[in-house]
């Protein structure tokens, strides 16, 4: 029921957004002939994140409600704890943006790199949940407050997909929102789902994709760090 309900705003927004700016495409110098096609890539991250920004939340329940200390009890690696959390709250995004790709589809939507672009795209979408959802889980662990995470959650939503090239080219923004898209890996993630639907294998998309892998790393490892550091304290 949750991954339903998560569907629901992006779903939302790449209906309505996809007409409201369909002529946006006839300005110069616009990078797609589809506004909807253009702006699929940032619906599909836009779903990472409501699906995995609030991952830190279930985390720190399962925290305070003591079911974490029962596991670490058992035989299971300290380091499995994290990572299944992070893993469910991935898996659970594919699911997700295998739906909002139908609904893409149906409303004419073409996947131009054919099954290698959307078998690229599947990987990159995992790797952005992933870091994602070890960036919340590692705030929930160091917070341990439910209400500071949601404010870290919403922060984590819809100013990175507006500080990225979601909704207009790069080209288009303003120069300091520019500037910050550079440090955005929402803003990468984005360029590479963009670039691999398009079959578009250019030196950018292989920077792209190692920036979202190096992003998951980073905040794997940091989730991890932190989980591993409290129970040795």
């Amino acid at each position: 029921m949750w991954t339903l309900f998560g569907l629901v705003q992006p779903l939302i927004w790449l209906v309505i957004f996809g007409e409201l700016f369909r002529n946006m495409v006839q300005m110069n110098g616009f990078p797609a002939s589809s506004y909807l096609e253009f702006l699929t890539p940032g619906i599909l991250v836009m779903t990472v994140l409501f699906g995995s920004s609030w991952s830190g939340v279930s985390l720190l329940r399962e925290i305070n409600f003591g079911t974490v200390n029962k596991v670490l009890v058992t035989p299971v690696r300290r380091t499995s704890i994290v990572l299944s959390c992070v893993i469910h709250s991935a898996v659970t995004v594919i699911i997700q943006i295998l739906i909002i790709f139908a609904m893409a589809a149906a409303l004419g939507v073409r996947i131009r790199g054919g099954v290698t672009g959307f078998t690229i795209v599947l990987v990159e979408i995992l790797l952005l949940a992933i870091g994602f959802a070890a960036l919340s889980n590692g705030f929930a662990m160091s917070l341990k407050r439910e209400e500071p995470l949601v404010v870290i959650g919403n922060m984590m939503t819809l100013p990175l997909m507006f500080f990225s090239s979601a909704f207009i080219p790069q080209a288009m923004m303003p120069e300091w929102i520019k500037n910050l898209s550079v440090i955005n890996p929402v803003s990468y993630a984005v360029d590479g789902v963009r670039m691999a639907l398009k079959g578009d294998y250019s030196f950018s998309f292989y920077f792209s994709f190692m920036m979202i892998l190096f992003f998951a790393v980073a905040t794997m490892a940091w989730a991890t760090s932190i989980f591993l550091q409290q129970q040795n304290d």
